[in-house]
């Protein structure tokens, strides 16, 4: 069986980083950001049926890639990602996409900080409330009783604090 663990959080917080570190460790694979690749071929101006059909990207990329992984499979988003950007930007969200995050749950959610300086990107759009959406995410996997760690730090730091929560949801069942 393969682990999934999602790497979740804000823009600009180190998600993709640490995904691709958090792979490279373990010698396994990561699913890229699926939104990034839409809307860089389809352009910027998206509209709410777009999100879902970015979610289904991201579920399709990460099918796809759990017969690369070994052992564990490192996710850059999941569908909470998609959810909360439906909501703040739309006030709504696709019932699919609901039904994906409690149908589908990873084994273990890294919630990242926004504690990194923030990078500026043409396809990002939150520089200034990336507390506010952090603390949504917060709600939702708390509200959801989904196994998360939050995740701090700089760099390296930032990289051991991960990989010291993977490797107790690895070994959980050896303690």
């Amino acid at each position: 069986m393969i682990e999934r663990i999602a790497i979740t959080g804000p823009e600009s917080s180190g998600k993709s980083w640490l995904a691709k570190r958090l792979a490279e460790h373990f010698n396994t694979v990561w699913v890229e950001e699926y939104a990034r690749t839409y809307l860089e071929k389809n352009g910027a101006d998206y509209r709410f049926e777009d999100i879902a059909k970015i979610a289904a990207g991201q579920k399709e990329m990460e099918r796809q890639s759990l017969r690369k992984a070994n052992k564990i499979l490192f996710c850059d988003t999941e569908p909470i990602v998609t959810k909360i950007w439906s909501s703040v930007v739309f006030g709504k969200v696709d019932d699919w996409i609901e039904k994906e995050i409690d149908t589908n749950p990873y084994g273990l959610y890294l919630l990242c900080f926004p504690d990194l300086p923030w990078e500026p990107d043409p396809l990002r759009e939150n520089p200034d409330n990336r507390t506010e959406l952090f603390e949504l995410y917060l709600k939702e996997l708390n509200t959801r009783g989904f196994n998360f760690k939050i995740v701090k730090g700089n760099g390296e730091q930032r990289f051991q604090n991960a990989l010291l929560f993977v490797n107790e949801f690895l070994n959980r069942d050896n303690k």
